[in-house]
């Protein structure tokens, strides 16, 4: 893909081509992008009520005028850096896309420690404490946005379109857009949600750890993408592949998508493995782009040729054998 320094095995190689003929074929693409250049700036914002700052990394389209805005969590340990892969392509796609950072439970909790420490400050970190701190970020960081998008000499000053906003995340970050997205808690009474979320997409989604899963899961409206693999089990948390599959089917009220990645791990969604080493080359990257531009494409922009490609022929073509993609009835029925 353009502008995107990737190396890919024969295998990949032969993926991409049969989705780009596929789909070039059916008068969609999804991984078409215009040559030129993206744009990547660091700010930082700033909670006073909170004493927080929440550093984000955003990337902007080459095109000038007001562009969706798709926002980012990232896994436990992780930082705004993560996953430019995604980051590159959506814009290149007409996105702004904002990677938040979570202090708390960013790279901070395992950089300074000890390598025997860190499994253990890991698993301190993924707590209801910063998972709250966590879902407090997003609406922060869009009022930020919002006054930046119309604040003279702000480099992001009417680059952003904030009626239609998509929300993702990998890991805690799946976690945390399934909170914001309208994910209740036991009792029902306990909600974060943010309603100006037009759409989301979970990567390795998490069933609740109490409650019911249907009364969890059944106030989400807006529509869902859910990416997970066959190995997709988490070191931290004792989440299992097979719990991974206990979200879609409980979307009851959002018309919801979901792919199972054919012996996808936790690690395959991102650049890196566990042992840091690069994951250039990964195989479910170009299905990941694909499918998540469809989807941001059909849900932020009202795109119908994406959203036929996405219900139709097109995702199909995009995956390997053994991977599943689903459907369920409201995404089937358009609604």
């Amino acid at each position: 893909m353009a502008g995107m320094k990737t190396f890919v095995t024969s295998a990949a190689a032969a993926l991409i081509s049969t989705v780009l003929l596929r789909a070039e074929a059916a008068g969609y693409d999804p991984l078409k992008v215009r040559e030129g250049e993206v744009v990547s700036k660091t700010f930082e914002v700033k909670d006073a009520p909170r004493d927080r700052v929440l550093p984000i990394r955003v990337y902007l389209p080459e095109a000038t005028g007001p562009a969706p805005v798709i926002l980012f969590s990232h896994g436990l340990g992780g930082s705004r850096d993560n996953n430019p892969y995604l980051g590159n392509h959506w814009a290149k796609r007409g996105y702004a896309v904002v990677f938040v950072q979570h202090p708390g439970s960013d790279e901070s909790v395992w950089k300074d420690v000890a390598q025997p420490d860190r499994m253990a400050a890991m698993r301190g970190a993924a707590s209801a404490k910063n998972l709250i701190l966590r879902v407090k970020d997003i609406p922060v960081v869009i009022d930020t946005l919002t006054a930046w998008n119309s604040e003279e000499g702000n480099p992001l000053k009417g680059r952003l379109d904030l009626k239609h906003i998509g929300m993702s995340g990998h890991s805690f970050g799946a976690v945390t857009t399934q909170s914001v997205a309208g994910q209740t808690f036991p009792g029902g009474s306990v909600s974060f949600s943010e309603p100006r979320l037009t759409a989301a997409v979970m990567f390795s989604p998490s069933p609740p750890k109490l409650g019911d899963p249907g009364e969890a899961f059944g106030s989400i409206r807006i529509p869902c993408l859910l990416m997970t693999g066959t190995l997709d089990t988490s070191p931290i948390g004792n989440t299992g592949a097979e719990d991974r599959l206990k979200v879609f089917p409980h979307l009851t009220q959002a018309p919801a998508w979901q792919v199972v990645f054919d012996k996808a791990t936790h690690m395959s969604f991102g650049e890196r493995d566990l042992r840091g080493n690069s994951e250039s080359g990964n195989r479910y990257h170009t299905p990941i782009l694909a499918l998540t531009t469809a989807f941001w494409d059909a849900g932020l922009k009202g795109d119908a040729g994406a959203k036929d490609w996405l219900s139709g022929d097109g995702a199909k073509a995009a995956l390997a054998a053994g991977d599943r993609w689903e459907l369920n009835e409201r995404a089937r029925a358009g609604r």
